[in-house]
C-alpha cells in the first residue's frame, strides 16, 4: 500500500509540473497562479502546496526534469573526447541546441526562463537556484578553457573565464532568437557553425 501511495504522490508531482509548464509557456509565469495550476489539473490548491511550495520551487522542479539528461550528454561528451579539450567546448556548448528540438521539456523550461519568466520577489528562490547552476556550468566551461590553453589548442594569453562568458553569451542568444522564430534558422547548424567560428577567432589571437 505504502509503495502505491508513493507512485501516486509521484503522479500528481508530475501532473503538477506539466501543467504548470503548460500554462507557464502559455501564460507566463507571473501571470499563472497556483490557482491556476491546481484548477487545471483538477486538483485542490493543498494539492499542489503538499509538493510545491511556491512557484520558485515549481520552476526549480522544471529544471530538475531536464537537468540529469544535460548532465548525462556532458558526461558522455567527457568520455567521448577525454583528451581533445577543444572538441569538449564544441561539443558542450551544443549540446543544449542539439538536443532542444527532440525534448519537449527541454524546450519549454528553457522557452519559459528566456520568454516567460519575470523574477520578482514571488520567485527570487529559483532566481538564485539559477544562478547558482549558471554559476558551475560557467566553471566547467572555463576549465575547459584552461585544458584546452595548457594543451596549446588555444592561444596562451587567453583570459579562460572570459572566453567562456563570451560562449555563453554567444550560445544563450542563439537560441533566444531561436526561441522568438523557430523557422528562422536551423538552431543546431548555426549553433555549431557560430561556436566554431568564436573558437577559430580567439585562435588568430595567438
Amino acid at each position: 500500500m505504502a509503495r502505491k501511495t508513493k507512485e501516486e504522490a509521484q503522479a500528481t508531482r508530475e501532473l503538477l509540473l506539466d501543467t504548470a509548464e503548460q500554462l507557464f509557456s502559455t501564460h507566463g509565469v507571473s501571470h499563472t497562479s497556483l490557482n491556476d495550476i491546481a484548477r487545471a489539473a483538477s486538483l485542490t490548491r493543498g494539492a499542489v502546496y503538499w509538493h510545491f511550495d511556491n512557484k520558485a520551487d515549481l520552476l526549480k522542479g522544471l529544471w530538475e526534469r531536464v537537468a540529469l539528461p544535460l548532465q548525462q550528454g556532458l558526461e558522455a561528451v567527457d568520455r567521448e573526447q577525454a583528451s581533445n579539450p577543444r572538441a569538449r567546448i564544441v561539443q558542450k556548448a551544443c549540446w543544449m541546441a542539439d538536443h532542444i528540438g527532440a525534448d519537449a521539456h527541454m524546450l519549454a523550461i528553457m522557452n519559459i526562463l528566456m520568454l516567460r519568466c519575470e523574477f520578482t520577489a514571488e520567485t527570487e528562490g529559483a532566481r538564485a537556484h539559477f544562478r547558482e547552476v549558471r554559476e558551475e556550468c560557467l566553471a566547467g566551461m572555463t576549465d575547459e578553457f584552461r585544458t584546452a590553453i595548457a594543451q596549446q589548442q588555444l592561444p596562451p594569453t587567453l583570459d579562460a573565464e572570459r572566453s567562456a562568458l563570451g560562449l555563453f553569451g554567444l550560445v544563450d542568444g542563439l537560441c533566444f532568437h531561436w526561441l522568438i522564430d523557430r523557422e528562422r534558422f536551423c538552431i543546431q547548424a548555426c549553433t555549431r557553425a557560430a561556436v566554431e567560428a568564436y573558437l577559430s577567432g580567439l585562435e588568430c589571437t595567438r
